[in-house]
């Protein structure tokens, strides 16, 4: 890439897409890079799935022609993962490992124990036996990265998170990789809410809703939040108990489908018990908690007002989306061009040396929050500038919020082992030891005929060893 003198421009950036052929993401992804000037370059698109990969290109190409766009980007599909890689300057992970058959395994099979998972791709029996497929498939691109691209700057954005930035740094120690999430925004959005509400005005923009991170991804917490120097902690303390029985909507909010609705009642009662604003949606928040509390089963999480996700809402929005992807690669639809929210490229941006910016990131455990053990991945805030991404130090989390964290970065660990060492008494010992499943059934035996069976299900993503 190569600063353009005299325009406050970088141009010929060189950016890998893996999973370049996702129907949806990578529409918004995009449509944000059009709309940011200040860069242009090349994203090379590479997916297993070739023919999605190729609607791609010709979508984003597509875009690049369109009056709005006002930075410009060639898009090209790339044979092999080697290809894609070499000479990145960037990299961007999105993929879905697997297909939702699996998922289908990962959530809905459980249910034979009682064990309930409202989206099933980061904690409990579903993000367990996501991560033994998604690992594996990440060994070779970080081994891709260390030998093409070596100093390129890695954006995951797969999940389970935690567990795919893990294994990039245990692939290749001198990785450059970070993971984004967009959960924290969205608690923003609620205390700017909370703050307009309070002072009388439309709520303010996101972005100057100034927060503490703290925790793991999907897991997240702020010990500080302030808006133009006010204490959002009062503030928010009256508008959680305002809308704790019916909860709050926010007015703008178009739901799709009842199965991702949120009314935040299951922050506003972390609040209570705990003192912190849990910073993530409600329908991941009750997946880290005890299976007997927010999941006890699906009249309970109604009662809570937030949905369980079945994976049959997945699948039939994905015919929509092929049927979208069509429509857009032969024109007879127009891409929406509207930018999506997300910081992705403003991260790009400030990497490549155009300004400096704070978001929320997963990085492994260097310190920043120093009551949890090194070198597990957490999600706190980061300082971006110039080919540099420093975590801010965010302090001890409080004993009882650390308490609900410890038993899930202790499965992270587990689960990795399990998943590059293909260990069935691990996945075990991971299912006994999370919260959810052991509120709902503490019989080992139990568990062990759980985890043989999801692994069957998921068998033909899995390696060989598994077959052993």
């Amino acid at each position: 890439m190569r600063y353009e003198s005299g325009t406050h421009r970088v141009g010929g950036v060189r950016l890998a897409y893996i999973g370049g052929g996702s129907r949806g993401w990578a529409w918004s992804f995009m449509t944000d890079l059009a709309m940011e000037p200040a860069l242009g370059g090349e994203v090379i698109l590479y997916d297993i799935d070739r023919a999605a990969a190729q609607a791609n290109e010709i979508i984003g190409n597509k875009i690049d022609c369109m009056p709005a766009t006002r930075g410009h980007w060639r898009y090209r599909v790339a044979g092999t993962l080697e290809e894609a890689l070499t000479g990145a300057d960037f990299v961007v992970i999105s993929i879905l490992p697997g297909t939702f058959d699996e998922m289908e395994v990962d959530v809905h099979l459980p249910e034979r124990l009682g064990i309930w998972q409202s989206v099933g791709d980061t904690a409990g029996p579903g993000g367990i036996v996501r991560a033994l497929r998604t690992l594996p498939m990440y060994v070779p691109i970080a081994q891709g990265i260390r030998d093409c691209c070596p100093d390129a700057w890695v954006i995951n954005y797969t999940n389970p998170m935690s567990l795919c930035v893990q294994v990039l740094c245990h692939v290749f120690p001198g990785i450059k990789a970070f993971g984004c999430c967009h959960e924290v925004f969205n608690t923003q959005q609620v205390l700017a809410a909370a703050a307009g509400e309070k002072l009388g005005i439309p709520a303010p923009a996101r972005r100057d809703i100034h927060v503490n991170v703290l925790g793991i991804n999907h897991f997240t917490w702020f010990d500080q939040a302030s808006y133009e120097g006010l204490d959002l902690f009062p503030v928010y303390r009256e508008f959680a108990e305002r809308y704790y029985e019916d909860g709050f909507h926010e007015r703008d909010r178009n739901w799709a489908n009842a199965s991702f609705d949120c009314a935040h009642r299951v922050k506003f009662d972390l609040f209570r018990r705990f003192g912190l604003i849990a910073a993530a949606g409600d329908r991941h928040l009750a997946e880290f908690m005890p299976g007997d509390e927010y999941l006890r089963d699906p009249e309970t999480v109604k009662s809570w007002k937030f949905g369980l996700t079945p994976v049959r809402w997945r699948k039939d929005d994905l015919k929509a989306r092929l049927e979208k992807s069509r429509a857009m690669a032969s024109g007879e639809r127009e891409v929406d061009m509207t930018p999506s929210g997300e910081e992705g490229v403003l991260l790009i941006k400030a990497l490549a040396g155009l300004g400096r910016m704070v978001s929320n990131v997963n990085l492994p455990n260097a310190g920043q929050i120093p009551n949890l053990p090194l070198g597990a991945v957490v999600e706190t805030n980061a300082v971006f500038d110039r080919d540099s991404v420093r975590p801010v130090l965010a302090g001890p989390l409080p004993e009882g919020v650390r308490r609900l964290i410890q038993p899930h970065v202790e499965n992270h660990a587990l689960t990795l082992r399990a998943a590059l060492e293909c260990d069935r008494e691990l996945v075990v010992r991971a299912l006994l030891n999370d919260p959810n499943t052991a509120a709902k059934c503490a019989d080992e035996g139990e568990l062990r005929r759980l985890a043989d069976d999801m692994i069957a299900g998921t068998a033909k993503y899995l390696p060989e060893g598994w077959r052993v």
